[in-house]
């Protein structure tokens, strides 16, 4: 017989999960009340919890990281209740043990605390800049995702644990202050400071909580639709904020129409941050940004600096909706936030400038995913998570260029009117609440009557994608793989998928110029015949929206070799991005490839020459010194012809992405190339601007070309000069530039200083990226690596913790030596990352795949240049 229960409160307390916080308390109100001291880089607070006991007990845990925590009390009907604080800073909580057993019902948490405004971009930090005095001037922010709202405030940190926030902020009497609501009250404090409160959020999560204190500026509000918006600045930067609000008006009326939801915040700010380690983040009604992201002069941008600030302002307003509104219920589903709001940037920057085609630009940014997933270390789209770290490992191209493509190829198949749709009624149903990814799917099924679930299941739940061949009068699958696997290794690429795949053929010769729909086709395990016409080719992946490799039989993509003007932009890019995949596979040889880029001709699409200019940056690693004048020669082959139709200045009628195609084929030029007419026209440019000493401005669409080039060639004082200018910038885009053209120097002498700036005066959000640029100099790069291993530690204790991997990108460059490459892939699996270990292993597998092309293809790559070379008469 059972021994009687003895009641709750001396029940053994159960085995908490490692990685989530017990359900016996649910938050639904914070009242925070914070006070920086930018001076001391610490803050005080306090913080007021309303919470909804579902168990009676006498602990209660949160989380809490960084913070000293004293005087906490809790408060229930029966009365207050004392509370003994007990923080495990290794599990980042707090447990408030209190003198007797209370609940269930309503409990009111109070609690102080102190902590330290940190210098690693996470949680409540400092951020600085210079003003226009030349006075080092210090802010306070916040980044709270994915778990950094626990540096900030003791919280119940999870994305499924919403509550509304009502935050009053203490500053200094001439420091603005905001966060994610209006300001409805401000007074003066009995100590001089400033009493700032604001107006209760919807309920939302603690991730999405913001604070912002600092000697910072604000635009005059712009009224879209009774939603006021401004930009917060940096004094002196109110000129470069015109462009942001004219992009946020856009994207609020863009969004609010498609998703038939108003704007769910009460205001919206958008803040530019000097250090920040990511691009933005979408907390409610106060988004932050990095200032190149935000602040910018259309008439000293780059047509491409404009869409990064327009596609970054659109993906976070699409995370009102999507993301804030409706949230995920854990971080497994972060891919579903960021895949969506990748999705919908693309699609309202599109309508925002047409022009710009930004659907066939996203095509190259899902390369870059399917250049990852190709890899046996590849991941799903949608994993189990359980740790932060976990959580952090998910924010790379897989969550957002993978998932965004597989979003979009699925509207594509559905219809954009049946999708738009099926998002309607997922956002209207989970509005203010959190989801799972299926909650998504079972929206669309019922808007298209689709197996969607099913089919997006093959897409989401396991790593890699099709190869989808036609051969032998049928259509086939297999998974995709660049090498075989590692004896006794396991590969992350499943199979077989469900392809939603759409076909066309081209019309003969003589007849007419447009051809019919594309035919709809689900291609699972089994093959599929198609019928065959020599005189009609057909075109797999019609649109290009496919988020498969294709592969056709060589007399059959000969054909569509000599049709490439009658395919569409995307389709003439996977072309050349299939062709370069299955050459590094082993599946196609140099000479297939050489010859499909020798067809392009007049093409106007940056992302198809692009695919031929990286080739060719990678041949460069591949073949020796004294080889080069051959990939020179047969650089200057495939594209000078191009280049010299276009010259080196806007014509007038061209397209808006030709300038863009301008300066890549250009910079190739000059740099693979060594063409002289391009090197001494990069100079003329560049010494006749204000960084050479003249007065005339570089045309800003070419000006990465121009330094890059002039980089290349290495004139003494040159390197001084292009310092000097990112030392004191225009814009921030100005600034950005010339740092990283510093690290296009061929000297390793110049790599190795470089690299000492990284490590002392470049902000700690961009020197991790000057590293891996560093890392892909052909001549620098072996040094550099030397830099990297004796710098190790110092490197993981200054860069963010986010950044770390991204510092390693280049290491998969380093190819041209197998002693290289196997020092590398020894050190750092010697070495591995707390946080984003799994994109070091990708790199390591990119590098071997690239060893093993040096390999296999070596003298194959030089006879096809040297053909190519000889045929232009080199």
């Amino acid at each position: 017989m059972p021994s009687p229960d003895p009641g709750p409160a001396s029940r053994p307390h159960p085995e908490p999960d490692p990685h989530r916080l017990p359900r016996t308390a649910e938050p639904t109100v914070y009242r925070i009340t914070l006070a920086p001291d930018l001076g001391t880089a610490t803050f005080t607070g306090s913080v007021e919890v309303e919470l909804t006991l579902h168990d009676r007990t006498d602990r209660l845990v949160a989380n809490a990281a960084e913070l000293a925590i004293e005087g906490a009390t809790v408060e229930t009907l029966s009365g207050t209740h004392d509370a003994q604080v007990e923080l495990d800073e290794a599990a980042e909580r707090v447990t408030f043990t209190l003198d007797a057993p209370v609940g269930p019902g309503p409990a009111l948490l109070r609690c102080h605390f102190t902590g330290v405004l940190n210098d690693k971009l996470r949680g409540f930090y400092r951020s600085s800049f210079v003003d226009q005095e030349g006075q080092t001037r210090t802010l306070a922010t916040t980044q709270m995702e994915s778990t950094d709202a626990r540096r900030a405030f003791p919280c119940w940190d999870e994305p499924d644990r919403k509550a509304e926030f009502e935050v009053t902020l203490v500053v200094d009497a001439e420091l603005a202050a905001f966060s994610n609501s209006p300001v409805i009250e401000e007074r003066p404090t009995d100590d001089g400071r400033r009493m700032v409160r604001f107006a209760p959020t919807m309920k939302m999560s603690t991730y999405l909580v913001a604070f912002i204190v600092g000697p910072l500026e604000v635009t005059d509000p712009v009224d879209v639709d009774g939603v006021p918006v401004r930009v917060i600045h940096a004094p002196g930067k109110a000129h470069l904020t015109g462009f942001a609000l004219e992009v946020a008006a856009h994207a609020l009326r863009f969004f609010a129409e498609y998703f038939d939801i108003g704007y769910p915040a009460q205001k919206l700010d958008l803040a530019a941050i000097p250090d920040f380690a990511f691009g933005a983040m979408e907390n409610l009604g106060c988004v932050t940004f990095r200032e190149t992201a935000l602040l910018v002069d259309p008439a000293t941008a780059a047509r491409t600096e404009l869409e990064r600030v327009a596609d970054v302002i659109s993906h976070e307003i699409a995370h009102m909706w999507f993301g804030d509104l409706v949230t995920m219920g854990w971080w497994e589903g972060i891919w579903l936030n960021e895949a969506f709001a990748t999705f919908m940037e693309v699609l309202c920057v599109d309508a925002f400038q047409p022009a710009w085609e930004r659907w066939v630009s996203f095509g190259l940014e899902r390369e870059a995913a399917l250049a990852v997933d190709g890899l046996h270390a590849t991941r799903p789209i949608e994993y189990p998570v359980a740790s932060p770290e976990e959580a952090n490992g998910m924010f790379d191209v897989l969550t957002y260029q993978k998932g965004g493509s597989v979003l979009r190829m699925l509207e594509r198949y559905l219809g954009a009117e049946v999708f738009r749709d099926g998002v309607r009624d997922y956002l209207a149903s989970h509005a203010y609440a959190n989801t799972v990814t299926s909650d998504l799917w079972d929206a669309l099924e019922a808007a298209s009557g689709q197996p969607v679930r099913s089919l997006m299941d093959s897409w989401i739940l396991q790593g890699g994608h099709p190869l989808v061949s036609l051969a032998d009068g049928r259509l086939s699958q297999t998974p995709f793989a660049y090498r075989p696997a590692d004896p006794g290794a396991t590969s992350a690429i499943g199979g077989p998928w469900q392809v939603p795949l759409l076909l066309r053929t081209l019309t003969p010769a003589d007849g007419p110029a447009e051809g019919g729909p594309p035919e709809r086709l689900l291609l699972g395990p089994d093959p599929i015949p198609v019928a065959l016409d020599p005189d009609r080719p057909l075109v797999v992946n019609a649109g290009g929206w496919g988020v498969y490799r294709t592969s056709y039989p060589p007399d059959h993509l000969a054909r569509l070799a000599r049709r490439l003007a009658e395919l569409a932009p995307l389709e003439r890019a996977g072309l050349l991005t299939d062709g370069w995949a299955l050459l590094l596979a082993g599946h196609q040889s140099p000479d297939d490839f050489v010859d499909l880029a020798a067809h392009l001709g007049d093409e106007d699409e940056p992302s198809t020459y692009g695919v031929v200019a990286g080739a060719l940056g990678l041949f460069d690693r591949l073949i020796d010194d004294g080889q080069r004048p051959v990939l020179e020669a047969a650089t200057r082959a495939l594209l000078g012809p191009r280049a010299g139709q276009l010259g080196w200045d806007k014509q007038a009628g061209e397209k808006e992405r030709v300038p863009t195609l301008r300066a890549l084929l250009l910079r190739a030029l000059g740099t693979l190339g060594a063409d002289p007419e391009v090197r001494a026209e990069a100079a003329r440019r560049f010494d006749a601007s204000p960084v050479g000493g003249g007065s005339a401005a570089i045309d800003p669409d070419v000006e990465d070309a121009v330094l890059a080039v002039v980089a290349a060639e290495g004139r003494p004082g040159d390197y001084e000069a292009i310092l000097e200018r990112y030392r004191h910038p225009t814009t921030p885009q100005d600034e950005i530039r010339h740092l990283y053209a510093l690290a296009g120097f061929n000297d390793a002498e110049l790599a190795r200083r470089t690299f000492q700036l990284a490590t002392t005066e470049v902000r700690t959000q961009n020197a991790p990226y000057l590293v891996s640029i560093l890392l892909t100099n052909r001549v620098g790069g072996p040094a550099v690596w030397e830099l990297v291993k004796a710098h190790w530690d110092d490197l993981l204790a200054r860069f963010p913790v986010n950044s770390h991997p991204r510092m390693l990108d280049g290491a998969r460059t380093l190819c041209g030596s197998p002693e290289l490459a196997r020092d590398v892939t020894r050190f750092l699996a010697e070495h591995p990352l707390a946080s984003g270990q799994r994109t070091v292993t990708q790199n390591l597998e990119r590098l071997a795949v690239n060893v093993d092309l040096g390999r296999r293809e070596h003298d194959r790559i030089v006879a096809a240049l040297s053909r190519v070379a000889g045929g232009a008469g080199a």
